[in-house]
């Protein structure tokens, strides 16, 4: 395993490690399970946007840019997804079980990719989400991220915002945002 995440108001200590390829049906079962949420706040055509396939999660696990946090017996109940984006660590998605929401898990996984990111020299992390919905935008927010315009995207981000847009999601409601890498003093 990477580490064990420190333990948070008693919560049950949660590990992060590579994700394993029997991991990948657990990681579609928490992607649709998080997006149920977005249906409770009127946006139904997200909780209903398809979940990323079993060979895309693959291709993630393969390239050793998909990590899980995981309970005392070894159970995925969280994930990141990481890809390069213009010399970045780009999250490209990253959900929490919401059985084990409000735990510091996500934190604890954006965390950890910076950590990798780092020991590979990377400058920044970088993703997209939505920009009012409180656990996307506001939260990133919260973690240290900020908006990065348009000006900063970079020819690889640009291209993944317009495939966003190509799949429905409406720009208007979209931000990139930016995390510096944080090296150790």
């Amino acid at each position: 395993m990477d580490r064990a995440a420190p333990g948070w108001f008693g919560r049950e200590v949660i590990a992060i490690r590579l994700t394993c390829s029997s991991d990948l049906a657990a990681i579609q079962r928490i992607e649709l399970a998080a997006g149920e949420l977005f249906r409770e706040i009127g946006m139904a055509d997200i909780a209903d946007h398809p979940v990323p396939t079993l060979a895309v999660l693959a291709d993630f696990q393969r390239a050793g840019h998909s990590w899980v946090a995981v309970d005392g017996s070894d159970r995925p109940v969280a994930f990141v997804l990481v890809r390069i984006v213009d010399g970045r660590a780009h999250v490209e998605q990253v959900s929490v079980d919401p059985a084990y929401a409000r735990r510091r898990i996500g934190r604890d996984l954006i965390d950890h990719v910076e950590s990798w990111a780092a020991g590979r020299g990377l400058s920044a992390l970088s993703l997209t989400t939505f920009r009012d919905v409180e656990w996307n935008g506001p939260y990133y927010g919260r973690l240290g991220f900020a908006v990065l315009a348009p000006a900063g995207h970079g020819p690889e981000l640009a291209a993944l915002i317009v495939e966003e847009v190509a799949h429905g999601l409406d720009p208007a409601r979209r931000i990139a945002m930016i995390r510096p890498i944080h090296r150790p003093r």
